[in-house]
């Protein structure tokens, strides 16, 4: 009879201990972004946000990632529709913005104060951030190039989120990971991406401090 209670008494403690370890359960993920978030020239269903959560529950986390990309939009944007995006009270957000400002050579310096506010409103609502990183094309010149790539690791360094250096990181470049544009990626292009992006997504989603 003891050997069956210290038995139970074990096993109820693993119990506990596989609870308190285990993968967040219930959570809510927003992919806050431009074309390259919202699936551009893909289905639905390959979409970063969807390939991410099916990845994510694969993996054992009960999540929702929410689509907020829209083609086109700048940071500028971004920060104008942050409000009611954040009224689905997402746990984590995603940044995945400013590649549409390089291409239209908007100041570095705009970009990062528009940035700067999307990070202080996500936190002002008690979600996490992970910022993704993104890249001036090589046609915007040294000055500017530097100037932009750089903002986002400043940003992350000054506001102390997650940050993942460049979202298209091992796609950008490559024909066989892109669309016909040689812009967008295509179903196995966001494939990389979701795979190459994981373990940083389940790091902030699990609050784990990154240093950028």
């Amino acid at each position: 009879m003891k050997f069956l209670l210290a038995s139970k008494s074990i096993a109820l403690c693993l119990l506990l201990l596989v609870a308190a370890t285990g993968p967040a359960s219930a959570a809510t993920i927003l992919a806050l972004g431009d074309s390259l978030t919202a699936g551009y020239g893909l289905n639905g269903r390959d979409s970063f946000p969807s390939r991410l959560e099916a990845a994510l529950r694969k993996s054992g986390y009960d999540v929702q990632v929410i689509n907020g990309g829209v083609s086109g939009d700048t940071s500028a944007g971004g920060l104008s529709r942050l409000g009611w995006l954040m009224q689905d009270k997402p746990d984590l957000v995603i940044i995945e913005l400013g590649a549409n400002d390089a291409l239209r050579g908007l100041d570095p310096a705009a970009t990062k104060r528009n940035l700067a506010g999307i990070i202080a409103g996500i936190k002002e609502r008690g979600a996490r951030v992970l910022l993704a990183g993104m890249l001036a094309p090589p046609n915007m010149g040294t000055e500017y190039g530097t100037a932009f790539n750089n903002l986002f690791k400043e940003l992350a360094k000054d506001h102390n989120v997650v940050f993942y250096p460049f979202f298209l990181e091992g796609v950008a470049g490559d024909p066989t990971l892109n669309l016909n544009d040689g812009m967008h990626p295509n179903p196995q292009g966001i494939a990389e991406i979701v795979k190459r992006m994981l373990p940083t997504v389940i790091k902030a989603l699990n609050g784990e401090k990154i240093d950028p």
